[in-house]
């Protein structure tokens, strides 16, 4: 029996590139469509990770792809760059900031960056502080409408390191990785969620069991075939009234032995996962 999705929900779900990384823009649009899905956000296209390569090679400039986008049928909210914030230099910031064109052609919000932490500590939030406000004068300089937001990925995924950062970084945007805060971090995602929702609009979920045999000691599996508390995160979701992104961030891209996203999809939605 296919079930519904949740009505009380509020905001828009999404799903990763990464999960479809060999298709075309297209072709990513046309999953999305057939799923119901609204929203998208890019991490790969055409078998890349290099986005501005792609869609410069695909469509020449940032005009010729508002016009593409601008007829497809769902919205683009996000780019995944591979800027880490506290461990970056000059030419990462290079190649960082050749997405930002793009992303204006897009529509797209953010600019998806990785916290980049390695111990979580003082001085990784001081560099955190550095490359925010260089960002933050140049957006502000050119006129940009997209932003950076800061996905909790490594250091700080762990609960405390994050709200230490969040402290510091009073106008910081987050793509919370729930998965990443519950299985890396060990953290609760409703607690966490209670702790951080008003720094987030955009939500990463997938789910995964416990391996000792993996390197992360996990490995994902279908929505709804593993332990992470989707349902109870869901409720959460939706008696606080989220309205931001809730994304399908399935890792295909980068384990090639998953089911298609398709696959994915068609799970989450059978079984009102999310």
């Amino acid at each position: 029996m296919t079930h519904q999705t949740d009505d009380r929900f509020k905001g828009n779900r999404a799903f990763s590139t990464l999960g479809c990384g060999g298709l075309s823009l297209e072709q990513a649009m046309e999953v999305a469509h057939d799923h119901r899905i609204p929203c998208l956000e890019l991490r790969t296209l055409g078998g890349s990770v290099d986005l501005p390569g792609y869609f410069s090679g695909k469509y020449g400039n940032p005009g010729q792809l508002a016009m593409a986008v601008g007829a497809m049928p769902a919205k683009i909210v996000s780019l995944g760059t591979s800027l880490k914030l506290t461990r970056n230099d000059e030419r990462d910031r290079r190649a960082f900031l050749a997405y930002v064109a793009w992303a204006e052609a897009c529509g797209a919000s953010t600019l998806r960056v990785f916290d980049g932490g390695a111990t979580g500590g003082v001085d990784e939030v001081r560099h955190a502080m550095t490359t925010l406000s260089w960002w933050k004068a140049l957006r502000e300089e050119n006129g940009w409408n997209v932003d950076i937001a800061v996905e909790t990925h490594d250091a700080f995924a762990i609960e405390s390191n994050l709200l230490r950062l969040l402290d510091a970084l009073p106008e910081c945007k987050l793509i919370w990785d729930a998965h990443h805060t519950w299985r890396k971090g060990g953290s609760n995602p409703v607690r966490t969620w209670q702790r951080i929702r008003e720094r987030v609009g955009h939500i990463h979920v997938k789910d995964s069991i416990g391996n000792r045999l993996a390197a992360s000691g996990y490995v994902y599996v279908l929505p709804g075939e593993g332990d992470f508390p989707m349902a109870a995160l869901l409720e959460a979701l939706c008696r606080d009234g989220y309205e931001g992104v809730l994304s399908l961030e399935w890792e295909r891209h980068w384990h090639q032995d998953l089911p298609t996203l398709e696959e994915a999809l068609s799970t989450a939605r059978h079984r009102a996962w999310w």
